[in-house]
């Protein structure tokens, strides 16, 4: 399991090249630390120099899959810890091992290399996730509204005129829909048989064409209406922003 490869990974950094034993262990972790760096910045990568034992804790990218490894976890002890970067390594993916590509592997490879390293050992992090994390709370923040700010929510139906509807941001919009006379449900097996409003019928689901500042549908949704990825159901969903959406 991936929990079990993290484990086997953590032990095999802190005595790469002794039998694990408490004498070992003390032992390995009183080696005196080297940490080096060189900010690459230009080309997207943080360049460390780190003495062994790591102390990093990494998890598989995409798990069973070969494509590398990133940075789950910083312990209290080795080098990575003791590196001004500290804080920045978490979720970064490594890239190179003492300059060799270690970005299309799988995880048990990347452990060999790192286990097989002299210490210390050369580890180049890509920072485009970091950056790439970065960047989509920067656009969120821009494109969030408030609570209670007016925005508009456009309505196309079949065969009938475009509606626009006055709404404020928390408002829900199968409730804001129903006292504007929108037809939300169709058909006498949907008026008679939707639930009511807590997420179980599916009835109430809506295309969205377009919308701006609304976060990812929830995972609910997309095991409810996994056919359809635009939709969302409206019954679970507080307007966040301006939107145009069809029944």
């Amino acid at each position: 399991s991936m929990m079990m490869k993290e484990v086997i990974l953590f032990a095999s950094l802190v005595v790469p090249s002794v039998a694990f034993s408490p004498a070992a262990f003390i032992l390995q972790s009183q080696r005196p630390l080297l940490v080096r760096y060189s900010s690459a910045e230009n080309d997207g990568f943080l360049s460390l120099e780190l003495e062994k034992p790591l102390g990093m804790i990494l998890e598989e990218v995409e798990e069973g899959a070969p494509k590398g490894v990133l940075v789950q976890e910083i312990g209290d002890s080795g080098s990575a810890n003791q590196s001004e970067f500290r804080d920045q390594l978490v979720g970064l993916k490594i890239a190179r091992i003492m300059g060799e590509d270690v970005t299309k592997v799988g995880f048990d490879s990347v452990m060999d290399k790192i286990i097989e390293a002299p210490s210390p050992l050369l580890i180049d992090f890509a920072m485009e996730n970091a950056n790439a994390e970065s960047t989509d709370m920067e656009n969120e923040a821009e494109t969030s509204f408030e609570v209670g700010t007016e925005v508009t929510i456009n309505i196309l139906q079949q065969g009938k005129p475009q509606v626009a509807l006055n709404a404020k941001v928390g408002d829900n919009l199968r409730q804001l829909m129903l006292d504007n006379g929108i037809e939300v449900y169709q058909g006498l097996k949907q008026k008679l048989g939707n639930c009511g409003g807590i997420g179980q019928c599916t009835f109430c689901a809506v295309d969205f064409v377009e919308g701006e500042g609304w976060c990812e549908r929830s995972e609910y949704e997309d095991g409810k209406l996994r056919k359809n990825p635009n939709a969302r159901l409206a019954c679970l969903n507080n307007i966040q922003g301006p939107a145009t959406i069809r029944l």
